[in-house]
């Protein structure tokens, strides 16, 4: 029974929670009934929905409009935490979260596994270096998520707004007048001021398609856990299982990990069609009663393209020319056997006359 516990504890420990405001997709027609996602889990797969009280600022910025959204208005199904909404006039729309702090205490061994997987490199090198290896932690932890979406073919500004979280991705440019190739760079901000030679992760759902995996596939296999403090009923327990070396993130479709310029930029390439993220966690030592580290979490989502018509929001998909054209795959048979047919008759006829 206590091989039992210590595996179940060890895999709660190493699960994943990041967190991603996702759309179906990121093109949607004017006044029209939307929704948004709150994935507590992978980019792929929610495995937690968010306690209401977790929520601080709930915001939506449509044409220089920023309104707050009651956290009452979201609903729950299959631990993916929902937003309903309707549009209102074309535009690029900007939407966020964040959340209060929370508070856990590590054990030196799983701090550390957390800094490894989790990609919090910087933290654990210091460790390293500086013969802490092990000590525990008590660490403060929020998140901040954003996303960008694109409603109707008139686009706004609305893309640069700062919501002025703790930490923060602005993009540098709109990312729906991007194109497959471009690259686009995006400033992060940490107290509304620049933060260089921060890693940041940066992925995309190329390899399915432009298409999340709600249904739970084998990339994911996160379980979380109730806090012992009591106060995080959404089970968010700042340990994942990732294993984001340099270049690679495996719960994200190959992430690449870039940092920031003294400028606090990080420049991606878009090299494919698809729901875009950007990821990363900053993590500072803190000399606070209590508590020995504090860590403010960011994400960032948009699409490039996939197919989308840019000026209607259309959900359509181009499966090859036959298919976009409507025409069924059995009439050009039936056309093929009486082309071969009409052949054989007039080669026959021919012979006739021949003889």
């Amino acid at each position: 029974m206590k091989n039992i516990i210590f595996l179940l504890a060890a895999f709660i420990i190493l699960s994943s929670h990041d967190m991603f405001l996702k759309l179906g997709t990121y093109f949607l027609q004017p006044n029209t009934p939307s929704t948004i996602k709150l994935y507590n889990g992978t980019f792929d797969k929610s495995e937690n929905v968010i306690a209401r009280n977790r929520m601080n600022d709930v915001s939506m910025v449509v044409n220089g409009s920023r309104t707050q959204i009651d956290s009452s208005q979201w609903t729950e199904l299959n631990n993916v935490t929902i937003l309903n909404f309707t549009t209102g006039e074309a535009g690029t729309y900007v939407a966020g979260i964040s959340t209060n702090p929370n508070n856990i205490e590590l054990s030196a061994e799983d701090f550390n596994e957390y800094l490894d997987h989790d990609g919090v490199l910087d933290m654990l090198d210091w460790r390293k270096q500086n013969n802490a290896m092990d000590q525990p932690a008590v660490e403060r932890y929020s998140k901040h998520v954003k996303t960008i979406f694109q409603v109707g073919n008139q686009m706004s500004p609305d893309w640069e707004t700062i919501l002025g979280y703790p930490i923060e991705f602005v993009p540098l440019s709109n990312p729906y007048e991007a194109h497959t190739g471009d690259d686009l760079s995006v400033q992060l901000l940490w107290k509304g001021k620049p933060l260089p030679n921060q890693l940041v992760y940066v992925g995309s759902d190329a390899d399915a398609h432009g298409h999340s995996h709600d249904s739970g596939d084998a990339h994911s296999h996160e379980t979380e856990h109730d806090h012992a403090d009591g106060h995080d009923h959404d089970h968010d327990t700042a340990h994942s299982h990732e294993h984001e070396a340099a270049a690679t993130d495996a719960h994200h479709h190959d992430a690449t990990a870039l940092r920031t310029n003294a400028e606090g930029i990080v420049t991606m390439n878009l090299s494919s069609e698809g729901q875009w993220y950007l990821r990363t966690i900053h993590m500072e030592q803190i000399q606070e009663a209590g508590l020995t580290h504090e860590s403010n979490w960011a994400t960032l989502t948009f699409e490039l393209g996939h197919g989308h018509s840019h000026a209607d929001g259309d959900h359509s998909h181009d499966h090859g020319a036959v298919q976009s054209q409507n025409t069924p795959f059995w009439l050009y048979g039936l056309g093929g056997l009486l082309l071969a047919a009409l052949l054989l008759y007039l080669w026959k006829r021919k012979n006739l006359n021949l003889r």
